[in-house]
């Protein structure tokens, strides 16, 4: 990211929203931009699918809903809002690792679009611990705080993982979007540190470790495992992130 350019800044958010949610939005243009130029502006895709899920919340409470129903509608209208892009990521590559005996089995496996035991069990832990994790906060502003926490700094890691992790193929998603570089890397990261704040200072900093240990860990299990990253291997870190973000929240703010 260099420079500040009002016009670049709006074109990288806007494709940034175009790629990591399923709004309508027909009259934002990328103007030439790629990804990996953009990814910076993820977290601000958050931001929006945040406050998708906290208005689905808001909405059932005032409904009448208790916390529970409420917690699954506003995780509904966040991946409703998602296209349960991330969701896709995370199942591919618990089948893959989970399934493979190679290296190139597991890069097959991961491109396969059927769900394997590995995947659904994925899925279902996923959803579990984030519906359990907001449904266990007091109400609609804890769950708003929470949420932006959750899905802004989640999605400013995979600019940088992206950046210190090489590409496992060649080709797919991932090479499609480019190179990331460290600049563009770091503005993501400082945007999603600013996110957590919401929480409180004692919750961001244990978020920040929470998170600092997982993009590690993950980052060593890719290299293991593929021996680089994948559009799939981003979208399960971003799923792990938020996960580990929404159970900080739940116990700081419960």
């Amino acid at each position: 990211m260099t420079g500040l350019d009002p016009r670049r800044l709006a074109d990288d958010v806007a494709l940034s929203l175009v790629f990591f949610t399923r709004l309508p939005l027909p009259r934002l243009g990328s103007n030439g931009r790629m990804l990996a130029q953009a990814i910076w502006a993820a977290p601000v895709a958050g931001f929006a699918v945040a406050l998708i899920g906290a208005i689905a919340y808001e909405v059932a409470t005032q409904l009448g809903l208790a916390a529970g129903p409420a917690a699954a509608l506003a995780l509904a209208a966040g991946m409703l809002a998602t296209g349960c892009l991330h969701e896709d990521g995370l199942s591919d590559v618990a089948d893959g690792f989970g399934g493979g005996a190679t290296r190139e089995r597991k890069l097959e496996i991961m491109r396969d679009s059927r769900i394997g035991s590995y995947g659904a069990t994925a899925l279902g832990l996923s959803l579990l611990l984030r519906w359990s994790a907001l449904a266990e906060l007091p109400g609609p502003v804890s769950v708003l705080a929470a949420l932006i926490a959750a899905h802004c700094a989640s999605r400013a890691l995979p600019g940088a993982f992206m950046h210190l992790v090489p590409r496992a193929r060649t080709d797919g998603l991932s090479a499609a979007a480019g190179e990331v570089t460290q600049n563009v890397a770091l503005a993501g990261a400082a945007l999603g540190a600013v996110s957590l704040l919401v929480l409180g200072i004692h919750a961001a900093v244990a978020a920040l470790v929470l998170l600092a240990l997982i993009f590690f860990g993950f980052r060593w299990l890719c290299l293991k495992q593929i021996g680089g990253h994948t559009g799939d291997t981003v979208g399960a870190l971003q799923q792990l992130a938020e996960i580990a973000v929404l159970l900080v929240a739940s116990a700081f703010l419960a």
